[in-house]
């Protein structure tokens, strides 16, 4: 698994790191470390942001079934400050909605989020980082804990996958991506205020399980990718919101979907499972729902939209 997909996962598919390590002691960082699969830090409030100008925006869709009128929005979980990404028509179908069902419920629980993935990510008796990279990556490794301002002991105590993910946020922190301007916490932010439940289609604990059940090989690759790419991640994560803001679905069609079905370890669990289950969930509900999913989930072969419509639902792309 590249970084490209790993990083796509973390930013779109629902895998957002929400920690600064470079702010942690170096001695209490496994045990305050607040991470997880869409883990974001969502507030109650925010400012407004702008509307898009060009009337462009992500890709949104109106699903109809019988009792049920949905839209299903594709996210991107990370972002910088002032990209303006919502439309009149995005707020519109907002407001006709009667809650809003995210990836994972719980993301504003902290403490929970963070519980779940001590217990999952962490394990005695692991053997050192620098043991799991192959020899030409450890220098490399060095460098990206020390720009991270973590140390090789505290990231010994995690599994690989969660080595990896820690990692991962120190490209994030240096372009300055943060849970806190990607689209959920926008989300959460808006229906709490108008005062709309919110939901989600699975668990965090069932997120992180994902990566937690990956066999060893498989972890260790994902590391090693994250240690060896971790200077590309800028161009990668620029064509990916560039795609995402155009709601470019061939694009990211091409650039993820397409590698992630190359490698079946990934794209079973990570993906295809995922659009299978949350279809069954959204073809039970009735109402109104505004469900936000990683953009990934729909794009590519068996996307979530494809699935909706093979169960009857009438699928209108409206954005």
């Amino acid at each position: 698994m590249g970084l490209r997909q790993a990083q796509s996962l973390l930013s779109t598919n629902g895998f957002y790191l929400g920690l600064k390590v470079s702010n942690l002691d170096p001695m209490r960082k496994s045990l305050t470390t607040f991470l997880g699969l869409a883990l974001l830090l969502l507030t109650a409030c925010r400012a407004e942001p702008s509307l898009r100008e060009d009337r462009q925006g992500p890709a949104l869709w109106k699903v109809q079934r019988g009792e049920t009128t949905a839209y299903v929005f594709g996210t991107i979980h990370v972002l910088p400050k002032g990209v303006a990404w919502e439309t009149q028509g995005m707020r519109d179908a907002m407001a006709g909605s009667d809650r809003l069902v995210l990836e994972a419920a719980g993301l504003d629980d902290a403490a929970g989020s963070q519980a779940i993935f001590a217990r999952l990510g962490q394990s005695p008796g692991l053997p050192p980082i620098t043991d799991r990279v192959p020899p030409d990556k450890r220098a490399a490794l060095d460098a990206l804990i020390r720009r991270g301002g973590m140390s090789a002991q505290m990231l010994s105590a995690y599994e690989s996958w969660a080595a990896a993910m820690l990692m991962s946020t120190v490209s994030q922190q240096e372009l300055k991506l943060s849970g806190d301007e990607g689209v959920e916490a926008a989300l959460t932010a808006d229906f709490r205020t108008a005062g709309k439940p919110v939901e989600g289609l699975e668990t965090i604990e069932q997120q992180l399980g994902i990566f937690d059940r990956m066999p060893e090989k498989t972890q260790r690759a994902f590391l090693a990718e994250t240690v060896g790419q971790s200077q590309d991640v800028a161009t990668q994560f620029e064509r990916m919101k560039t795609a995402w803001l155009k709601g470019d679905m061939d694009a990211i069609a091409h650039d993820f979907a397409a590698e992630m079905a190359a490698d079946p370890e990934l794209i079973g669990p990570l993906l295809t499972d995922r659009n299978r289950a949350w279809a069954d969930k959204v073809t039970a509900m009735k109402g109104r729902p505004f469900i936000a999913v990683g953009v990934a989930h729909l794009a590519g072969p068996n996307n979530l939209i494809a699935l909706l419509e093979r169960r009857g639902f009438r699928v209108t792309r409206v954005q």
